[in-house]
């Protein structure tokens, strides 16, 4: 799937989204890392992401020619500020008609309006491929971003109390939010 706009935010910053490609790779595999190491809101910790670069590269080429699942970069000055894509939850018929959706913003960035941007890219993917329903789990004390997901139109539909296990604050709870397309 392509993209690539260029907005301006509310708070007037320049933010080129487009989806990555394979010379992506090694700049998009550091973002993921830094990211990553930033908060403890994200699915995974630095330490067990297992791609190289090459591998991330392959994996941005293959989201690149897919039809229905997008890789998307937010570049400020040239340098990337943050990563969103969605994602089919899978290909039997019964469920085809939802994508899932993440995000990760490097936190120089954070309330920029960058990761609003993101979003609203993905949301306009996920239309563009057809999909019905997107989905989400975000922690429970990621209170800025649950607000930006409402504003979206995202309504919760269920809670795991013990989501996630952080090695910092133990267990985590998530909330599982969709937004009907």
């Amino acid at each position: 799937m392509k993209y690539d706009q260029t907005i301006i935010t509310p708070k007037e910053l320049t933010v080129h989204i487009r989806n990555g490609v394979a010379s992506d790779g090694s700049t998009v595999l550091e973002n993921f890392n830094l990211t990553h190491a930033e908060t403890d809101y994200l699915l995974s910790y630095p330490d067990e992401n297992h791609f190289d670069s090459e591998q991330e590269s392959r994996y941005l080429e293959r989201k690149a020619a897919s039809p229905n699942e997008i890789e998307l970069i937010a570049f400020v000055n040239g340098k990337v500020a943050g990563t969103a894509g969605i994602e089919a939850i899978g290909a039997q018929y019964k469920v085809t008609h939802r994508a899932e959706f993440g995000i990760s913003i490097l936190k120089d960035y954070w309330g920029l309006g960058i990761g609003r941007a993101l979003m609203e890219a993905c949301i306009q993917c996920a239309r563009t491929a057809g999909y019905a329903q997107l989905e989400l789990d975000v922690v429970a004390e990621n209170a800025r971003a649950i607000s930006m997901y409402q504003t979206a139109g995202f309504v919760e539909y269920g809670r795991n109390p013990k989501g996630f296990r952080s090695r910092n604050a133990g267990y985590q709870e998530l909330i599982s939010m969709r937004l009907e397309l």
